[in-house]
Order: structure tokens, then C-alpha cells, then sequence
């Protein structure tokens, strides 16, 4: 399937939830949820019929898209997931939440998971002081995530940690703003990772 590459708010009205796609601006009164929240398109105020399946689906598509995954990389995550020990959905969370990706943004290097993907792509981080490209890199415990030295002062990274006291950093990330360096405290939990999603409901969509 080919990358989607349209305006990122209609994902967030076609799920009806905040999907913090674009940054500091889902945290304003232009954010498309506030101003139009019914789905986009010509039937999007009529009344939607709805079923286990496209619950199910809805669900899948919303945790797609809050990590900015294509199918066939989230349905690999959800393989390894299964093939683990413990409960899948939670597992499958864990996963999510310690790609580098969504690590740099959950730090507050990056204003949105998009935008950390890129500053990672770009050459721009390190884990335990190497360099790292690969986006779906999974950090663990103890691992520390910084920004290469000649990178500090780049005005996207400056503009995201200066406004990440809103986002808050998550209890399982400790962040030194003047080294620009986090560490991983520890992998985390469920209680830590609070997403509008049913992760249950993914599950038993995979398990149809």
C-alpha cells in the first residue's frame, strides 16, 4: 500500500480523536477535531453503521496512524508481539512505544512522531553514542537516545524541547534538556502508555 501522503487531520476527523499528528497545533483551537468533528468527505455528517469488524478496524487504523506505521510494518510488529510471552496487546504497545521514532518525540526532540522520524532518517541521533538511521530501531533499558553534537542547535529540536513541558516526558524516560540526552529508565507498562485505543479489539481483529 502506498504511503499516505494527504493532509494528516483528516485521519484524526476520520477516527474522531486527536491523533497529535501535527505538533503544537492539535493543542490550539485550529486543530480540525475542535472545528469539524464528524468525518471528512460528503456523507461524513451522516449516521455510520457499525459492526464488531469495523470496530475492530477503526481501532487498528487509529494506532496505525498515532505511530505513523504502514500495514505491513504493523502487522510485523504484531507477529513479534504475538510470539512473545505475556499478554499480546500490552506487548504490542511496548513495542510501539520504544521504536526510536516515537522515543525522540516522546523526549521532545521532534514536535510530532513525523518529524522525529525524520530528524532520525536524517542522521541527526544516537543510542549509546552511535549514530542510528533506522527509524524502527527498538531502544531497552538502560539505553541512552541524544542528539549528535553538531545537531543541537537546529531550530526544529530547539522549538520542540522548548515546548515539551506542555507534552510532558513519560515516567519510564528521563530527559537532560542541556546534554540534549535521554535515558531509558525502564521499558514500559500499560499503565504508562495512555493512547485513546482498544488494543484488544486489534487483537481480535488479527485473530479473525
Amino acid at each position: 500500500m502506498a504511503k499516505y501522503s494527504g493532509p494528516v487531520c483528516r485521519l484524526c476527523r476520520r477516527e474522531g480523536e486527536k491523533l497529535f499528528l501535527k505538533g503544537s497545533r492539535c493543542m490550539t483551537e485550529k486543530c480540525a477535531i475542535e472545528r469539524r468533528s464528524y468525518p471528512p468527505g460528503q456523507h461524513g455528517q451522516a449516521r455510520q453503521r457499525t459492526s464488531d469488524y469495523s470496530l475492530q478496524l477503526r481501532e487498528k487504523q487509529k494506532l496505525k496512524r498515532i505511530y505513523g506505521l504502514q500495514e505491513c510494518q504493523f502487522r510485523g510488529i504484531f507477529e513479534r508481539a504475538e510470539r512473545q510471552a505475556g499478554v499480546t496487546g500490552d506487548t504490542l504497545l511496548r513495542l510501539l512505544e520504544c521504536r526510536l521514532d516515537n522515543v525522540v518525540y516522546r523526549l521532545g526532540f521532534g514536535a510530532s512522531r513525523k518529524e522525529a522520524r525524520q530528524l532520525v532518517n536524517h542522521g541527526h541521533m544516537m543510542i549509546n553514542g552511535r549514530k542510528v538511521k533506522a527509524p524502527g530501531a527498538l531502544v531497552k533499558a538502560g539505553d541512552s537516545v541524544e542528539v549528535r553534537q553538531k545537531s543541537r542547535e537546529l531550530l526544529p529540536i530547539q522549538g520542540a524541547l522548548a515546548a515539551v513541558d506542555g507534552r510532558g516526558i513519560p515516567e519510564w524516560l528521563e530527559l537532560d534538556r542541556t546534554a540534549c540526552k535521554g535515558t531509558i529508565r525502564s521499558l514500559p507498562t500499560k499503565e504508562h502508555i495512555v493512547l485513546p485505543v482498544n488494543e484488544q479489539m486489534v487483537v481480535e481483529l488479527y485473530s479473525r
